[in-house]
Formats: structure tokens, C-alpha cells, sequence
């Protein structure tokens, strides 16, 4: 059954046309593309991906804009088969991509999230490694290639440092379809993803080749919600949950973890600066409060 990759859009042209001239250009192509724009302001990009003369490739616009989560949502549903992706709009697809993920799910047919190896690319699409990327090849799980984590080893090691990219996951599509991505989230919905799906006995196999180039830019969701701090308020909601939540199944050390949300409080340290350049007084009250373990100004009305 072809591969489901599944592209929600709301972006730039250019970003768009390399992410699906990627898809493409696969070595292996047992795959499906379905772009679905959540009404994206600029209608060229859509005719142009309606125009695509490919049985492969579907483009889809919606009615109304539906916001990132019930778009991922809408995704899900539209996916037909047994594995599937939420490729990033400005990501990018490196040739073998498609032929690794059907050897992977091949041999690891009962896996719940399939984590590809990945680069990192800027806005013109060169390599770079800035600190958050650093950062998470320092959480990444060592081991040898491919591997498989879950329970509550996976959790505690999600928690803290979500070392993977959400772009490039493999999902598989019942599980993520039972589950669904909240609602209440906008950023984080990966991260409570992965942790529900590790609480309900998922694994996660973790592979080293390199098949997909993840962007990193300044207008993307996470970079914008950064320095006003609404970033760090999903991450601590995510936190607490899972505190409890792991207190409640025995596994205290992913619990301890989650309380503490180190890495989530060092992040904040990092965009500080960002919120005191743009004389953001809620923004730097909110990160302040974060990185110091306490409750949010607003939380105390």
C-alpha cells in the first residue's frame, strides 16, 4: 500500500514547490502526497499544486481555515494507509526517503513512530546546526541503528528533551487517528502525542540514516511563539499532565523529570533576550516566571 504523505500548507510558494518537487523526485515511488491548504492567503501556490499532473499527488483546499491542529487533524483522516507523515510544507524530502521508511516499517511492522535520521537546513536550504539542534543531539537516544525505545524509558527520555522532528515522524495512522492531536495545543501537540501514545505502550524506533532535511527558520510556529512565551505555557501544561499521569502508572523517574522540565526552562533562558529586544513586558513576565519554576501572572487571577 503507498505510502501516505500527508502535507498540511500554509506558507511560502517557494518552500511548497521544493517540498513536493522532493516528493517526486523519490527513488522508490510506492507513495501518496495529499496537500491540503488551510487557505492560504496567496492562492498561486494551490493552483499550482492543482495543476500537478501526477495521479499521485491530490491537492485539497479547505472551506475555511481550520488552524494547525484540526488541519493535522483533517490529515489524519484522509490517510489510507498503514503508515503515514505530516510533512512540513518547507521541509524537504531527501531522495531515499521513502524506500528507508518502507524498510523500516518492514521490519518493524508493529512500531507506532518511526523517527528517520535528519538534517537540518536554513531558510535557502544550507546546512546549519544551531544550538537547539545541538541541544537535541545531545538528548538523542545512542544506540545501535535501528533501535527501538517505549515505555516508560521513552517517556522519560521525550521529557527531557523532545529530541525528535515532527515533520519527519512516521506515524502509524490508527494510532494517531484514536488518539488525536488536541486541540488545546498549537505547538506542543507532538510532544503530548508521543508521550500519550509511550502511556499507551507504543515504541518508537529511532534510525540514524540521514533521509529528510528539516527547515528551521524564523517565521515558523515555534520560533514566532518563543519570545511572548505561549510556547512554554503548552510546554508546562504538557508537563504537569504528565507528571501525574506517569506518577500513576509507577514510573517515578519520568515523573520526577516531567516536574522539573529542565530543558523547557533552559529553552526559556535562550528566547529572554529575544522578548527584551521586543519591549514584550507579558512576554518577558512569562518566560521570567517559566524559567524559575513558577506560576505564570496570569495564573494567579
Amino acid at each position: 500500500m503507498p505510502f501516505d504523505i500527508m502535507m498540511p500548507f500554509y506558507g511560502r510558494f517557494d518552500h511548497l514547490k521544493l517540498a513536493v518537487e522532493s516528493v517526486l523526485a523519490q527513488s522508490n515511488d510506492d507513495w501518496r502526497l495529499v496537500i491540503v491548504d488551510d487557505v492560504n492567503p496567496d492562492e498561486e501556490p494551490g493552483r499550482w499544486a492543482a495543476a500537478i499532473a501526477d495521479p499521485r499527488v491530490t491537492y485539497l483546499r479547505n472551506e475555511q481555515n481550520l488552524g494547525v491542529s484540526r488541519n493535522y487533524r483533517k490529515c489524519v483522516e484522509l490517510m489510507t494507509s498503514d503508515f503515514g507523515m505530516l510533512m512540513g510544507c518547507d521541509d524537504v524530502l531527501l531522495p531515499g526517503f521513502v524506500e528507508r521508511v518502507h524498510a523500516l516499517t518492514a521490519r518493524f511492522p508493529e512500531a507506532s513512530i518511526i523517527q528517520p535520521g535528519v538534517r537540518v537546513i536554513d531558510a535557502d536550504g544550507k546546512g546549519i546546526r544551531p544550538l537547539a539542534d545541538r541541544v537535541k543531539a545531545l538528548y538523542r537516544p545512542h544506540g545501535r541503528n535501528p533501535r527501538t525505545y517505549e515505555g516508560e524509558q521513552l517517556a522519560t527520555s521525550l521529557l527531557r528533551g523532545n529530541w525528535t522532528y515532527f515533520p519527519s515522524l512516521v506515524w502509524r495512522a490508527e494510532v494517531i487517528r484514536e488518539i488525536g492531536f488536541r486541540l488545546d495545543l498549537n505547538v506542543v501537540q507532538d510532544l503530548a502525542m508521543l508521550l500519550e501514545i509511550a502511556k499507551r505502550g507504543g515504541s518508537l524506533v529511532l534510525d540514524d540514516e540521514v533521509v529528510f532535511a528539516y527547515r528551521r527558520h524564523s517565521t515558523s510556529v515555534s520560533s514566532v511563539t518563543g519570545p511572548d512565551g505561549s510556547k512554554f505555557r503548552q510546554e508546562r501544561t504538557v508537563f504537569y499532565e504528565a507528571a501525574a499521569d506517569l506518577s500513576a502508572l509507577g514510573w517515578t523517574r519520568g515523573a520526577r523529570v516531567a516536574r522539573r522540565y529542565l530543558s523547557s526552562r533552559l529553552n526559556a533562558m535562550t528566547e529572554l533576550p529575544g522578548a527584551i529586544r521586543a519591549a514584550d513586558p507579558n512576554g518577558r513576565r512569562v518566560l521570567a516566571s517559566h524559567i524559575l519554576g513558577r506560576a505564570y501572572p496570569a495564573d494567579r487571577d
